[in-house]
């Protein structure tokens, strides 16, 4: 991975983490996201017109990324429903470059260095570990695990599947407006659902919020795949989950989250992490 992706994929995790803690500080965050959602299929709506359209070959792969990404915020939202945020979210980030890892090198033929898959193992250590750091307690079912699992195997899914996708579409740009116009429609749907009459009145107080969270991780989805044409899968994979450093150091000086020194212990070996693989050939 050269400098410049490396310096662009950390940027996305910076942005994921923005409007991750967006999503937070909103009591209902289904439909927070799905704000968020439709906020991009509006400009998926209006930019679509003026890009290259995607690939046939690529289009099996948007499909799918519509599905995965459905399937993603569903098992996440029944984690939480048995686990809390700050334990569920850390094991399924974590999870995710692992598998990716796996898959990419398993089955795709991508090829890893010893000390960058080294890398990847350490930074999903460090990240996983932010859940040893908030106790036992927020398991409150054994099912919470199973979901928060289950939910990283989706997101090293969709990770993959993009990727290939966008290197198939020949245009990061065009692949991710177009998957992002069809991926919001199903998620819209589920929290008009779910929700029913809330949706209205969270427009109301928070279309604002909604709308920014959307255009900054709309921005960070196209960084990371554009990345993902360009270097290993698993690398810019664990590079992105990064994210969750943020995530806490956001939490701490913005939402007056406590910063104690198992969290700081678990940013150190993903920042260790970080570096090694960023010094891997």
């Amino acid at each position: 991975m050269t400098a410049g992706v490396f310096a662009m994929v950390f940027g996305a995790a910076v942005l994921h983490a923005a409007w991750n803690a967006l999503v937070k500080v909103n009591a209902d965050r289904l439909v927070m996201i799905a704000i968020m959602m439709m906020s991009q299929v509006a400009v998926g709506i209006v930019v679509v017109p003026f890009v290259a359209f995607p690939t046939p070959e690529s289009w099996p792969f948007i499909w799918a990324s519509c599905v995965l990404n459905t399937a993603y915020c569903l098992f996440l939202i029944k984690a939480y429903r048995y686990g809390d945020l700050s334990h569920v979210y850390p094991i399924s980030r974590g999870c995710s470059p692992l598998v990716v890892a796996l898959i990419s090198v398993a089955i795709i033929g991508e090829t890893l260095t010893t000390q960058a898959g080294i890398s990847v193992a350490v930074i999903a250590l460090g990240i996983i570990s932010l859940t040893l750091t908030r106790g036992a307690g927020g398991f409150r079912e054994p099912k919470a695990a199973l979901y928060a699992v289950s939910t990283g195997v989706l997101i090293a899914g969709y990770t993959v599947v993009d990727g290939l996708g966008a290197r198939l579409a020949e245009s990061a740009g065009s692949y991710t407006l177009w998957s992002h116009l069809f991926n919001g429609i199903p998620i819209t749907l589920v929290a008009l659902y779910l929700r029913r009459g809330q949706v209205r009145v969270s427009l109301r107080k928070g279309w604002k919020v909604g709308v920014l969270g959307g255009m900054i991780s709309l921005l960070a989805y196209w960084i990371v795949t554009w990345a993902m044409t360009q270097a290993p899968l698993a690398l810019v994979s664990a590079v992105r989950e990064t994210s969750m450093v943020f995530a806490v150091l956001f939490g701490v000086f913005f939402l007056r989250d406590r910063l104690d020194l198992a969290k700081l212990v678990s940013i150190g070996v993903t920042l260790i992490g970080t570096a090694m693989l960023k010094m891997s050939k």
